[in-house]
């Protein structure tokens, strides 16, 4: 290793650990600590100083740190953030809780609402109005803010949106107010929806400044905090944050729009996902991250993983759209379920299992923690079936405990439905695997895609040990479990872009086309846009993508159309159109000629380089390892245990082949290969399951 080598780090914090990834050269360290949710940052420090005591150097030789966290995603799920209020313009007090007026669940007369992170009585308006075009009608009420700050601070507010009618079209109305927000009331942070949202629909931007607002003091002061932290072991660079869109921003940027990191862990394990759909020329991938806490299932085309400009948190209804919490951010699309190794597995009323979606995390974590959990959870379902070897489990850092995942499963399922506990586990693990092959099928059906046609990419510490079962529950034929495999997430953050990516909305209709403003405008998010990327870009080139988002006059939705990057000519508009009207083909097999278009909204993306890596060449087939021992696993098919070969994957060298039943350990998880699969090592050391050709159709 020459002095020279590059040192990079990633952390990913989540529900029940935190992964910690080490690029040293050529060289990777990995470990996974458990998560410490009362103070983040301890295990962060404490996995960081164990992979840089593997590598024998020390914080001040980082040269680059990548994190990621599901702080403000468990936040609001467990409303456990700031107290917060909303600022509005008179008669649209109560906009998120009228929402769009639909009900996700028309027919339920019983529907549950998400709960507001903003009550009622914490709602204030002022007078003022600002029309679609930015033209003030009604001047700011400047007093009548001043009233509101004075009441902010009676009832000990800690943060405050700001959200007026028509505010991304003209933003002084917000700005002043934040102004005199800071004057009178300087200790509550201030959120403007002008500026972590500026689009139309008032009720997504008002939600996403509220969410904003309600995370930011949290984030802010765990942000600042870890700084500090490694400030003090010697570490003096930037740190940059992985963001729900699949890029990094800087630690600043992060403390001020928080919102933009509730998906940034599922994210990274998009990007590692991507990253391997390239390697092995994969053009339909199906991503498939099962953690402590929750599984999300991701599509990934040709390399890319399918975007969207809205997520919703904290859905009440996890399949259906409208139960949540609309953010409206640029995100990696994705189906996230709580089904994670902690989920707690219990026998409803109606004497059915159920998993999730609450989970044990890591305080107290699963029964067989020995931490005082006494709820049986999936984790301790698998180590009853006997997929995991107790000794080699974390890498042997974490001792378990089987005789207390027995009594969990006994107490909870077992003797409520009267099982034994192998069948308590079996029920459990079934259950769960059918939750997460549910959300795979109703997220493909949702994009159109046919779900058997994908390979699986199954990452994190959980998810080998279902992939085979899931994918055979889905019909795939072919399963990637990278190196690295339990803390994937952390790779991707390490394979992602700096970038930063702006979305404005600006009416404007083609019949009637404002050269000037429209130029004015893309000018002006391209320089902002390109200000946050440089941050984290380093010395890296970027480059820049504009797009405008377009419909007919009138219709409800828009579809996204190319502009040149470079300030748009009068011969661009026709092409405007003809692109406009060749993506709406796409989708509906027809256009509406000469009908009247208006964009809606502009989006600019800044952005590093990111090339493909080079194919990975097929290795030629060697001899297979000798088994390092045999575990007892329960056969539910057989209604009996059977002893399945165990190999140790680091001892499998490219080209190796086993066949499967097998357990394939590793230090950060195991994989379960099932009778289905046969197993083998690829040239970039990915662990492949093919299934053989008389079970390749799914069950």
């Amino acid at each position: 290793m020459t002095q020279t080598a590059i040192t990079r780090l990633a952390t990913d914090i989540g529900g029940t650990f935190t992964d910690i990834v080490l690029e040293h050269g050529d060289e990777r360290f990995t470990t996974k600590v458990l998560t410490t949710p009362h103070a983040p940052e301890e295990a962060v420090v404490e996995g960081t100083r164990l992979v840089l005591n593997q590598a024998g150097i020390g914080f001040a030789a980082l040269d680059v740190f990548v994190h990621g966290t599901t702080l403000a995603t468990n936040a609001v799920i467990e409303r456990k953030g700031a107290k917060t209020a909303l600022i509005a313009t008179d008669g649209f007090r109560d906009v998120i809780e009228i929402a769009d007026e639909g009900r996700y669940d028309q027919y339920d007369i019983f529907i549950d609402k998400p709960r507001q992170l903003v009550p009622r009585e914490l709602r204030f308006t002022v007078p003022e109005r600002i029309d679609v075009t930015g033209k003030v009608w009604i001047d700011l009420d400047e007093a009548a803010v001043v009233a509101v700050a004075a009441a902010l601070k009676a009832a000990g507010v800690e943060a405050v949106a700001v959200a007026f009618i028509h505010s991304y079209a003209n933003a002084a109305h917000e700005e002043r107010a934040r102004a005199i927000l800071a004057r009178e009331a300087p200790g509550i942070a201030v959120t403007l929806s002008s500026e972590v949202c500026p689009e139309m629909r008032e009720y997504e931007r008002t939600s996403t400044a509220v969410a904003n607002a309600y995370v930011q003091p949290l984030m802010a002061g765990y942000l600042g905090r870890l700084k500090a932290r490694f400030a003090a072991e010697g570490y003096g660079k930037p740190i940059h944050l992985m963001t729900s869109g699949g890029s990094l921003a800087t630690l600043e940027t992060a403390a001020r729009f928080p919102i933009r990191l509730v998906e940034s862990g599922p994210a990274g394990g998009a990007i590692l996902a991507a990253h391997i759909a390239a390697e092995r020329g994969e053009d339909k991938v199906l991503s498939f991250d099962m953690g402590g806490t929750t599984a999300k299932i991701c599509l990934i085309h040709d390399a890319t993983p399918y975007k969207a400009r809205t997520f919703e948190v904290d859905r009440q209804s996890r399949f259906m759209k409208g139960s949540g919490l609309p953010v409206r951010i640029p995100v990696i699309e994705m189906v996230e379920i709580g089904a994670g190794g902690g989920s707690i597995a219990r026998v409803d009323t109606l004497k059915r299992i159920t998993v999730g979606p609450d989970s044990a995390a890591s305080v107290p974590g699963p029964a067989c923690y020995g931490r005082g959990g006494e709820l049986p959870t999936v984790t301790d379902a698998d180590v009853a079936l006997g997929k995991i070897e107790p000794a080699r489990f974390a890498g042997g850092a974490i001792t378990l405990y089987p005789d207390r995942s027995d009594a969990a499963l006994d107490a909870s399922v077992g003797t409520p439905l009267s099982l034994s506990t192998a069948m308590a586990a079996h029920g459990v693990a079934e259950i769960v695997d059918e939750n997460m092959a549910n959300a795979a099928r109703v997220h493909s059906v949702e994009r159109g895609v046919v779900v058997s046609d994908h390979t699986m990419v199954a990452f994190g510490g959980a998810a080998p040990l279902h992939a085979a079962r899931l994918a055979e529950k889905l019909g795939i034929a072919r399963v990637v479990v990278p190196a690295d495999a339990g803390v994937g997430s952390a790779v991707g953050f390490l394979r992602a872009p700096a970038a930063y990516e702006l979305v404005h909305s600006k009416f404007m209709r083609l019949d009637k086309f404002d050269l000037g403003e429209a130029n004015r405008l893309l000018a002006a998010m391209s320089a902002e846009a390109t200000e946050l990327a440089s941050a984290a870009a380093g010395d890296r080139k970027l480059t820049e993508t504009r797009t405008a988002f377009m419909r007919y006059a009138g219709q409800g939705h828009e579809i996204a159309v190319a502009l040149p990057n470079r300030p748009l000519a009068e011969a661009d508009i026709p092409a405007m159109r003809e692109s406009f009207e060749t993506g709406y083909r796409q989708l509906f097999a027809r256009h509406i000629p000469g009908a009247a278009i208006e964009i809606l909204s502009w989006s600019l993306l800044v952005t590093t380089d990111t090339a493909r890596p080079p194919r990975l060449a097929t290795p030629a087939a060697v001899a297979g390892p000798e088994p390092i021992g045999m575990r007892p696993v329960f056969d539910a098919k057989a209604g009996q245990t059977v002893d399945v070969p165990m190999y140790d994957r680091l001892a499998m060298a490219p080209g190796a082949r086993i066949a499967g039943p097998a357990i394939v350990v590793e230090a950060g998880t195991s994989t379960y290969v099932t009778a289905a699969f046969d197993a083998e090592i690829d040239g970039g050391l990915g662990l492949v399951l093919t299934a053989r050709k008389s079970t390749a159709k799914g069950k």
